[in-house]
């Protein structure tokens, strides 16, 4: 199942509440963690959580029936598609995420840096 189980940034049971918390615990930018969607739609499974400059984003992490491949965020032409969860970690670990804060609108970007733990 997207290969997520057995990461440490896999945080199976939080809700987003407790993830955003230990995100703002940790304090630090570029923290995140994976979790399940509030919704449990199979076409948006997961949600990536980060932190970054004092803000938690909750990034959807859709899964795409078609192509068998996820992506981040709401459908767009181009967009970058993985074969699994664990694909865009190690991605965005070494490129930078996008980070659209849809309030203020506002972009941002920052890499994914540290691991989150929820206890």
């Amino acid at each position: 199942e997207a290969g997520v189980h057995s990461k440490a940034w896999y945080a199976a049971t939080c809700d987003r509440k407790t993830a955003e918390d230990a995100l703002y615990r940790s304090n630090k930018d570029g923290s995140f963690l994976i979790r399940r969607s509030s919704g449990q739609d199979s076409r948006q499974p997961y949600t990536l959580v980060v932190f970054y400059n004092r803000r938690v984003y909750n990034i959807p992490i859709r899964f795409i029936e078609s192509t068998r491949q996820y992506a981040l965020g709401r459908e767009k032409n181009g967009e970058e598609r993985f074969d699994s969860v664990a694909e865009i970690v190690e991605n965005h670990q070494r490129t930078s995420l996008v980070l659209i804060d849809s309030q203020n609108n506002t972009k941002d970007s920052t890499k994914l840096k540290h691991i989150v733990r929820v206890s």
